[in-house]
């Protein structure tokens, strides 16, 4: 019987592994695709439409964006000045942007 179990979890766990995708975020890609899409905007974390929406630690705190699932929506969708890139980039390619940027707000975009 014990040996039963013990098959049954190695099977369990087994499946679980197969069956979970694992996204690696590329933080040099999405440094690339901001710097193409984005820098014109936003060099160096700033805003020169909204210069108040900064893409500062504080400014993303502040204004509710200081997570990756914001910050893809945002890139996706678009908001005010800022035009959608979801049709234009890959969904891989906004998470690696957004993970980028919040690498960069933590380092004070230095």
């Amino acid at each position: 019987m014990r040996n039963l179990f013990m098959s049954l979890a190695i099977v369990c766990l087994t499946m679980f592994n197969l069956s979970s995708t694992v996204y690696a975020v590329d933080i040099k890609n999405g440094e690339n695709i901001f710097t193409a899409n984005c820098s014109a905007c936003h060099a160096g974390g700033e805003n020169v439409i909204m210069i108040d929406k900064t893409l500062k630690k504080d400014a993303l705190e502040e204004n509710e964006m200081d997570n990756v699932g914001a910050i893809t929506y945002q890139v996706t969708n678009g908001k005010n000045a800022m035009p959608a890139f979801g049709g234009r980039l890959s969904d891989t390619d906004i998470e690696d942007v957004a993970e980028f940027v919040l690498s960069q707000s933590k380092k004070n975009w230095n």
